[in-house]
């Protein structure tokens, strides 16, 4: 708790639009466990207030990782606050499409059964593209430019981008067959809250592991750095290899939804 008020903390001093905004995704959370108490309403086999919570969650992570991790890079404040405003506004109209989606009671992604719902997916499509477009910014400067920290943990922060970029892409699978479940149908028997597939393949069990790369790998390199006194080099060789053990676990999750095997078959 220590760190993340260290975090948040910094964050909010560095930049404060994009701090109000990870409150904001909070707030929704919060307001989105009440709901569930109060709206008995299913879609797909669960309640309506599930995904927004979900990522609501998931969002206040990825924004405060931004914020945090936008310190070490040698920008100038004006090229901080545009990375941080985009990546915060866009996810925060995201997260709106898919918080009304909810409360009318309909899918917000795959959803074109009318004009006005395929124009919302379409536009949550733009906005994530373009902030995949922003992580390979941040791949790139990461290669190219001397970050505010130890040699370890900036390769760290590289693996950490270029497996949240597989995660993106994983997500873009899902968008091009129209459905996260394969062999199934969507909306079957899941485990609890993430409602993976216990029945069939679900490919969000890889897209979830690929979105949070960048903040395991990251953090291990720091705990590495706390723990085990010893040069970058060996740092950087431990990094990697935990790297390449998460990217083949989210490689062997991946197959094995495109195979139409659930993760635990229930």
């Amino acid at each position: 708790m220590r760190y993340l008020r260290q975090v948040c903390s910094i964050v909010k001093n560095q930049s404060p639009i994009l701090f109000y905004i990870v409150m904001i995704h909070f707030i929704v959370a919060i307001g989105c466990i009440g709901a569930l108490s109060i709206d008995n309403r299913n879609l797909m086999g669960i309640n309506v207030w599930v995904k927004p919570l979900k990522f609501s969650l998931s969002i206040t992570i990825y924004l405060l990782t931004v914020g945090y991790l936008i310190t070490l890079y040698p920008y100038s404040k004006r090229k901080k606050n545009v990375l941080n405003n985009i990546v915060s506004f866009t996810l925060l109209i995201e997260m709106g499409i898919i918080f009304y989606q909810a409360s009318r009671g309909v899918q917000s992604h795959y959803n074109t059964s009318s004009l006005f719902d395929g124009l919302l997916f379409a536009g949550m499509g733009i906005l994530i593209a373009i902030n995949v477009l922003i992580m390979i910014l941040f791949i790139v400067d990461t290669i190219r430019l001397k970050l505010k920290t130890t040699k370890s943990i900036q390769f760290a922060i590289l693996l950490g981008w270029i497996i949240l970029v597989l995660g993106s892409w994983i997500g873009g699978q899902m968008i091009s067959q129209m459905s996260h479940n394969v062999g199934v149908v969507d909306g079957g028997v899941g485990l609890p809250l993430v409602n993976w597939s216990t029945i069939g393949g679900d490919l969000r069990i890889a897209h979830f592991f690929g979105l949070h790369g960048i903040q395991i790998i990251p953090l291990l390199a720091l705990w590495l750095s706390n723990k085990w006194k010893t040069v970058n080099r060996n740092q950087i060789i431990a990094v990697t290899i935990f790297a390449l053990v998460y990217a083949s676990w989210i490689g062997f999750v991946f197959y094995q939804a495109k195979q139409g095997i659930p993760l635990i078959r229930l």
